[in-house]
């Protein structure tokens, strides 16, 4: 059985008997330039489903999401990490970025991409995000 308790948000995340380490937080965020001059425009995910969580955007999974969803700042994603090493990185903060692996289906080309509609194929912990602002901002 998998035990279920909040983090700090108020919402619900999955906590194994492994001890892994319940997180929420942006995985991407709207009408920000990241480094490599793209824009993420609102309803960019629009219908998009749970993910793997990969680290660095490699290899098998180390968690598991619970939720993906767009609010009105980005794409906000809840879920636990696993992997008992990097589970310890995100508890003590050295591990807090967050990207998007996607591939994107409608983009507009001006002074920036902006990326209108993305196919999301998995969200990874990173040490250095593309986003600035794609962050875990809670862990439980």
């Amino acid at each position: 059985m998998i035990p279920r308790y909040a983090v700090s948000t108020g919402s619900t995340a999955t906590r194994d008997e492994r001890g892994g380490v319940a997180f929420a937080g942006y995985a991407a965020v709207f009408d920000v330039v990241d480094r490599a001059g793209d824009v993420m425009r609102r309803g960019a995910f629009a219908g998009a489903g749970v993910v793997p969580l990969l680290w660095q955007h490699r290899g098998r999974a180390v968690g598991v999401l619970a939720s993906v969803a767009e609010d009105p700042r980005g794409l906000r994603v809840e879920g636990v990490v696993e992997d008992p090493e990097l589970a310890g990185l995100v508890r003590s903060g050295a591990v807090a970025g967050l990207s998007v692996g996607y591939r994107a289906v409608r983009v507009r080309q001006g002074a920036r991409r902006e990326v209108l509609g993305v196919e999301l194929v998995e969200v990874s912990l990173v040490a250095v995000p593309m986003q600035g602002l794609a962050r875990v901002e809670v862990v439980g």
